[in-house]
């Protein structure tokens, strides 16, 4: 209730009641309005420029938010990262691993096309482009990955394969022979040391004490250790496989027997002068798809180019051989 003034009448002699004017009364409450719309607008700019209070939940949800946004933007990193690796790898497999191997590359087509999926599952969410093209990226990566892992299989294959294959190879000398003073006669027509006739010697044949150890020249499996052949005396065959074999022949005793797997430089015996033979030495030979071969060709594996020039030089005099 508004409170009540009064005012003194000199004239009369009595206190009075002052009544305001109505226009008086309009502009108060004019003034009152304008104050409160004014107090409003200010008020509701205020809220929309301060952050309205957040609860527990709000902050938390937040927060997940942020590492989530985080934990994309270091998964978008490694995934360029492992692109680069797997950019590296493709291209260290077409351009060495199948060179070397003589085996045609992978073309990039077939490592990054041909990838058909459906993500309408990852449509109709407020993140859904990000998803489904974060969700891409992994899936080419992923495929890219597989066909290199197929790869690098198929090039273990091939590389275990040459390996055996190398290994297999009658590719060192049957005897030590550093100093080269070994080699008595070479592979081509030779003088018979019996008959004296010119004929064909289809080996090398080195000179060495009875006794000397005599090593496998490539690895293999022992076909024969008798003396069943004739002329050969005490003599052993390996079979090297891809077409290969070696014989040694004129043996005083054997260190391996038939059906045996032995190794490149494994001792298989011992140097003798069993059969036909006019000293002790051993005959050596190899075959190829079952044509003897000039095994001079094959001693990369245990000479320089100039100790290969040298004892080419001793192989290939036209002298006398020893069996």
């Amino acid at each position: 209730m508004a409170k009540v003034k009064y005012y003194y009448d000199s004239e009369k002699l009595a206190y009075r009641k002052i009544t305001p004017k109505k226009r008086k009364k309009f502009g108060f409450a004019a003034l009152f309005i304008v104050a409160s719309a004014l107090f409003g607008f200010l008020s509701f700019v205020i809220l929309l420029n301060v952050p309205y209070f957040k609860t527990p939940n709000d902050r938390a949800q937040q927060r997940e938010i942020e590492n989530l946004r985080l934990n994309y933007s270091i998964l978008n990193k490694k995934l360029e990262q492992l692109q680069v690796v797997a950019d590296q790898m493709a291209e260290r497999d077409n351009n060495l691993y199948r060179t070397y191997f003589n085996t045609a590359p992978i073309t990039e087509e077939e490592r990054k096309s041909g990838y058909k999926k459906s993500y309408v599952a990852l449509q109709g969410y407020n993140n859904s482009e990000l998803v489904i093209r974060t969700t891409k990226k992994v899936d080419v990566l992923s495929k890219e990955l597989a066909i290199q892992s197929k790869s690098l299989d198929a090039i273990l294959k091939l590389a275990e394969a040459k390996q055996d294959f190398l290994a297999s190879i009658p590719a060192i000398q049957p005897v030590q022979n550093e100093k080269l003073r070994h080699v008595a006669s070479g592979f081509g027509y030779r003088t018979d040391p019996f008959t004296k006739a010119r004929k064909m010697h289809e080996g090398m044949d080195f000179t060495a004490k009875t006794g000397t150890p005599i090593f496998a020249s490539g690895d293999g499996i022992v076909a024969r250790a008798d003396n069943s052949a004739s002329g050969f005396g005490n003599h052993i065959v390996i079979r090297h496989g891809y077409g290969y074999e070696s014989l040694y022949a004129h043996l005083s005793k054997y260190k391996c027997r038939a059906g045996q797997r032995v190794k490149r430089g494994d001792i298989i015996g011992y140097v003798g002068s069993t059969g036909r033979s006019e000293a002790p030495h051993l005959h050596y030979e190899v075959h190829k798809n079952g044509k003897v071969v000039n095994p001079l060709n094959f001693y990369y594996g245990s000479i320089s180019a100039v100790e290969y020039v040298a004892i080419s030089n001793a192989a290939n005099q036209e002298n006398q051989s020893l069996d």
